[in-house]
């Protein structure tokens, strides 16, 4: 079971502003999320922004946007405020160079003046030796002539801790247990670059450790960072929180997800129709495996049975066909009304409806929806679908399709139901089914010779919609026209 530090439980989420809200961001943010809800304790927004070029308010709106579509509010940070301001690290940096001055003024930290030629040089030579890549501390030890010397050419230096020798920094990971790293391997960092500015690994100390932070959940990638992080907590005398480092996402190629695997972005899911519960739930089963066999879970189950105890060290797999199955599962729960307010514009944007609907085509169009339901995983796929409804351009999909047309007991068929089509003004589902199958029983034909002549000539497709959803909302008129055009393309 995870520990508590005095009754107290907070954890942050600290994205950094730079694009599209990465899924791997959303997946993060939940667990911890999910953790703070369960314990009780409070959620911190933070904002680490400190990449200018590629850092925008653009970004940082979106993640807003993207946390809150999900269903992930936070107790504290940007746009709420808090004791523990600021919340974006743009605005922390006065709080940085204080901290700064005094690890400079202990010596736990210097200035170094090597250029990048210089690192780069001494970066392959280490390679070529065989050996990790690590500053070996030139600037280390400078005189004061040497550094003025340094100065008066121009160099701009950057600030690097001094780590200490012979060291191993061992802490409990939640997730991973016991981890040691050995000090000698790491070198000199830099914590604070020439324009002034502190990278992640000395910035995310101090904004954790000031705003109390008792918990940092965050990505396996960052598990290498953390022993720089604990030697800063050290040298500056902070109280070290609980780590736990989530396992990598995968593709189903076990690469490491990208683009080729799908959707990256919580907006792209969003926009092809996904809902928010269902992205939660299948993002909380990312790496986590709760008891039993239950796959569907409210946010209120997934906060009382969440923990790290059951979160893996292996990588986890991103499965679409699994979240399109979970996605399925959260749309047939919806109303008919409900699913077709969020087709409506794919409808429009596949160009199978107009701006404006007068309420007998809603009504129809709400039905054509919810005959189309079972055959989607997400929204937007609801015109590929539903299109059979609109075209009555019939197509034969292919010239296994056609051929079913020109089987010689398929003209009776399509007599019979026609000349009884022709006697009716309207057609419920019963009836559909009651008549195919009367026909079927006269002819002395099994039901795959009634029912997939009839689907072929209305449809040009072998699969889709059931004849007792698609023919009463065709109705007699149409779906005659249909059989005569399509038989006519097939002589």
């Amino acid at each position: 079971m995870i520990e508590l530090t005095e009754n107290k439980f907070r954890v942050r989420f600290a994205p950094s502003p730079t694009g599209p809200f990465h899924i791997g961001g959303a997946r993060s943010a939940l667990f911890n999320w999910l953790l703070a809800r369960r314990y009780g304790g409070q959620l911190i927004l933070r904002i680490e922004d400190t990449d200018l070029e590629r850092s925008s308010r653009e970004s940082e709106e979106n993640i807003k946007a993207a946390l809150r579509w999900l269903g992930i509010e936070w107790d504290e940070g940007i746009d709420i405020g808090g004791d523990h301001g600021p919340y974006r690290q743009t605005e922390r940096l006065p709080i940085y160079a204080e901290y700064t001055q005094r690890l400079l003024a202990e010596g736990k930290a210097y200035r170094c003046y090597c250029t990048d030629e210089e690192l780069e040089a001494e970066r392959q030579e280490l390679l070529a030796k065989g050996e990790t890549p690590r500053y070996l501390g030139k600037c280390r030890n400078l005189s004061a002539d040497e550094e003025q010397k340094l100065i008066d050419a121009g160099r701009k230096p950057t600030i690097r801790f001094r780590v200490p020798e012979n060291q191993n920094i061992t802490f409990h990971d939640a997730v991973r247990g016991t981890v040691s790293f050995d000090s000698n391997g790491i070198g000199d960092f830099v914590i604070v670059k020439s324009d002034g500015l502190p990278v992640y690994n000395y910035a995310v100390v101090l904004d954790d450790a000031l705003m109390e932070i008792t918990h940092v959940i965050r990505a396996e990638e960052h598990l290498s960072n953390t022993p720089r992080q604990i030697l800063v907590y050290q040298a500056l005398g902070l109280p070290l929180p609980t780590f736990g480092h989530i396992s990598l996402i995968l593709g189903k190629d076990r690469s490491k997800m990208s683009k080729r695997h799908g959707a990256t972005s919580v907006d792209q899911y969003k926009a092809l129709g996904y809902l928010p519960a269902a992205v939660v739930n299948f993002l909380a089963l990312l790496g986590w495996a709760p008891p039993g066999e239950q796959e569907i879970f409210s946010s209120a189950e997934l906060i009382e049975l969440f923990s790290l105890d059951h979160v893996a060290k292996n990588p986890a797999v991103f499965d679409i066909d699994k979240l399109n199955w979970i996605n399925s599962q959260y749309l047939k729960k919806l109303s008919e009304e409900e699913l077709t307010e969020m087709a409506l514009p794919h409808l429009k944007a596949a160009g199978l409806i107009g701006e404006e609907l007068p309420p007998e085509r809603l009504d129809w169009l709400q039905q054509v929806v919810g005959a189309v339901r079972e055959y989607i995983s997400f929204v937007a796929q609801v015109p590929e679908h539903a299109a059979v409804f609109f075209n009555d351009d019939i197509i034969m999909e292919n010239e296994e399709t056609a051929a079913i047309l020109r089987d010689p007991d398929v003209a009776r068929v399509m007599d019979e139901f026609l000349a009884r089509l022709a006697q009716l003004d309207a057609i419920t589902g019963e009836q559909v089914n009651a008549t195919l199958k009367t026909i079927g029983k006269e002819l002395k034909l099994g039901g795959k010779k009634v029912f997939m002549p009839v689907r072929v000539a209305l449809t040009g497709k072998m699969h889709g919609p059931d004849l007792v959803s698609l023919i009463p909302l065709l109705g007699v008129e149409r779906t005659m026209s249909r059989i005569r055009h399509s038989m006519a393309l097939v002589k």
